[in-house]
């Protein structure tokens, strides 16, 4: 029997981890408060594996050197915080566009611009979904604790590839400086997916051709023998520009539907206490896990109380939240921002139920304690 890897192991090292068990061999940054030792440990661990890591002059250089990583066949990672997030969003657009698999993770702090370096926020919710022009879906995942860390990273990784799209990975400042014991499961037990490559010579491939009703195309390595055109414009099957209204509309419907007809596949939750639930709170990152704890203490109270958490942000869990609209009296969105992802939980579940909300942003993690007077008050 083997033994277990048991490692005491800090937020934004299991992502590292898990990044590097997903097939990471590409990391292109440039160090931001509270992320920086996300780069630190690429730097240490990609050159020892035969990967390669490289300090850019800013974010925009950043997110286009994974761009660029990722067509050549490696898994590719950029890691930020808020200001340089910002900066990315054009590139993240382009990656779209051009369907690059890559991973962008965001580790929160407060904001606008320099905002709070060293506290947690979560005010980049919105960010994610629509920081880039245009109309677009986007897949965002946002764990809780550092094991999920890790396996988080490697779902990011695995989206990316099986969609051919960007994915961001959201944490706020607590979850990536947090540390707990965690077991690294043994390599053969990790499903890892890599992207489909194409199943026709180089004479006949088109890189944006899609086949037998798929909604992703195959995707060829450049330094491969496939010769093909890479565009932020909206382009054709052969990966050229088109000013057809017909190809453009279908293309910008297939960016967005692979995507949102995918939810089943995608979109991942954890519900907590809500089968006798009568009241339930949504939230996520490290405020859910003093969500929890309040959880616990008010069911001890008697108060019929649960949780359920969104790990997958975008796409919405909108089916399941529906659903805990339509069985409950009360749902309170817990962030640390001024109520972002209540305004998509009041769309959703508005119409069922009252849907209330609880905001903190300054700076510290919001307490048990706050959330139980929040939650007694009514």
């Amino acid at each position: 029997m083997a033994e277990k890897n048991i490692k005491l192991m800090q937020g934004n090292e299991a992502c590292v981890e898990g990044a590097i068990a997903a097939g990471m061999r590409f990391f292109a940054g440039y160090p931001i408060t509270p992320s920086t030792e996300i780069a630190e440990l690429s730097a240490a661990i990609l050159p020892r594996i035969g990967g390669k890591f490289i300090q850019m002059e800013d974010e925009i250089a950043s997110i286009s050197a994974i761009i660029g990583a990722s067509l050549t066949g490696l898994k590719s990672m950029t890691a930020t915080s808020g200001p340089g997030f910002s900066l990315k969003q054009e590139g993240i657009g382009y990656g779209v566009i051009a369907e690059v698999p890559c991973v962008i993770v965001n580790v929160q702090r407060g904001g606008p611009s320099t905002g709070l370096p060293t506290s947690p926020a979560q005010g980049d919710i919105m960010q994610a979904r629509w920081g880039t022009h245009g109309d677009h879906s986007i897949i965002a995942l946002y764990p809780s604790t550092v094991r999920e860390v890790y396996t988080t990273t490697i779902k990011a990784f695995n989206l990316a590839e099986k969609y051919r799209t960007p994915v961001i990975l959201l944490m706020d400042e607590v979850i990536g400086h947090m540390r707990e014991k965690i077991e690294i499961p043994n390599i053969d037990e990790l499903e890892i997916y890599n992207r489909k490559k194409p199943s026709v010579g180089p004479e006949e491939y088109l890189p944006y051709k899609i086949k037998n009703g798929e909604v992703v195309p195959e995707m060829a390595s450049f330094g491969e023998g496939y010769r093909f055109h890479v565009t932020g414009l909206v382009h054709n099957e052969t990966g050229f520009p088109t000013s057809d209204q017909t190809l453009s509309e279908n293309l910008i419907k297939r960016l967005v539907n692979k995507i949102e007809d995918n939810v089943e596949d995608i979109v991942e939750y954890e519900e907590y206490m809500l089968d006798d639930a009568e009241e339930v709170i949504i939230a996520y990152g490290s405020t859910a896990r003093s969500v929890k704890s309040a959880v616990d203490a008010l069911r001890e109270e008697g108060i019929k109380i649960g949780m359920f958490r969104p790990i997958t942000i975008w796409p919405v869990a909108q089916k399941q939240i529906e659903e805990i609209g339509k069985n409950v009296n009360r749902i309170s969105v817990i962030e640390m921002n001024m109520g972002q992802y209540f305004l998509e939980i009041d769309r959703i579940a508005g119409k069922f139920t009252k849907v209330d909300k609880y905001n903190r942003v300054h700076g510290e993690l919001i307490t048990p304690e706050e959330i139980i007077s929040f939650i007694k008050e009514d």
